[in-house]
C-alpha cells in the first residue's frame, strides 16, 4: 500500500475527455472527474474537456462548470472534426507525463485509473478492458468479432481495443498520435504501438450501462 501511495503521490496526470453534444451530462462528468482524481491523491492533475464542435450548449455548460474548479480546462474545436481529432487535440495539449482518456458518457469508474497508473509504471501503455461489460448482448458479440479481426490483421495486442479508459506515458504517446477521425482511432494507435515495439499491460476495469 505504501508503494502504491508513493507512486500516486509522485504522478502528474492529464485526463482527456472528448465531448460532442453532451450538454445534458457534461457538468456531472466534470464534477465526478474532479472528485475522483482529487481522491486518488496525485501530485497534480488536469482535466481537458475537448468540445468537438458541438452545436448545443456543451461548451457553455462545460466552461461554467470548470470555473468552479482549479484543474479543468475546456478546449473548443471550431467545427465537428470527429472523435480521433478531438482526442489528438487533447493529447497534444496535455502538460503532464501521464496521459489518460475516457469518454463523456460516464461509462467508467475513474477510481480504476489507480491500477492503470500502476501498470503504466511497468509498461508504455496501460489499457483497460471491460471485465463485466454492461452493453447489450449484440453489441458485445459484434465487439468481440471486431477485436478478434483487428488483433489478427493489425496486431493490436489487446482484448478490448475500444475500451475508453487508458493511461499512456506521454513521451511514447506522442509517437503514436492518431490520424483517424472516427472510431478507428484506438485500432490505429495500437497498430502504431505494435510497430514501435511499445509495451502494453492490460488491466480489468468496471463498466456502467
Amino acid at each position: 500500500m505504501e508503494v502504491h501511495e508513493t507512486v500516486l503521490g509522485k504522478t502528474r496526470l492529464t485526463l482527456v475527455i472528448p465531448a460532442y453534444q453532451e450538454s445534458a451530462g457534461i457538468a456531472e462528468v466534470i464534477e465526478e472527474s474532479e472528485s475522483a482524481l482529487e481522491k486518488i491523491g496525485l501530485l497534480d492533475f488536469e482535466i481537458l474537456i475537448v468540445d468537438d464542435g458541438s452545436t448545443d450548449s456543451t461548451f457553455q455548460v462545460a466552461s461554467k462548470t470548470a470555473q468552479k474548479f482549479n484543474h479543468t480546462r475546456v478546449i473548443k474545436l471550431p467545427k465537428n472534426c470527429g472523435y480521433g481529432k478531438a482526442l489528438r487535440t487533447g493529447f497534444e495539449a496535455a502538460r503532464f507525463e501521464k496521459v489518460a482518456f475516457t469518454d463523456a458518457d460516464n461509462q467508467f469508474f475513474l477510481e480504476d485509473l489507480i491500477p492503470l497508473i500502476h501498470a503504466s509504471q511497468r509498461a508504455d501503455i496501460a489499457a483497460g478492458y471491460r471485465f463485466d461489460r454492461q452493453d447489450p448482448k449484440l453489441r458485445i458479440f459484434l465487439s468481440r468479432g471486431y477485436n478478434h479481426l483487428v488483433h489478427s490483421l493489425m496486431q493490436t495486442q489487446v482484448r478490448d481495443c475500444d475500451c475508453a479508459l487508458k493511461v499512456f506515458n506521454r513521451e511514447k504517446l506522442l509517437g503514436i498520435l492518431p490520424e483517424s477521425s472516427n472510431f478507428f482511432v484506438n485500432t490505429e494507435m495500437f497498430h502504431r504501438a505494435a510497430r514501435n515495439n511499445l509495451t502494453i499491460e492490460e488491466v480489468p476495469v468496471r463498466h456502467r450501462k
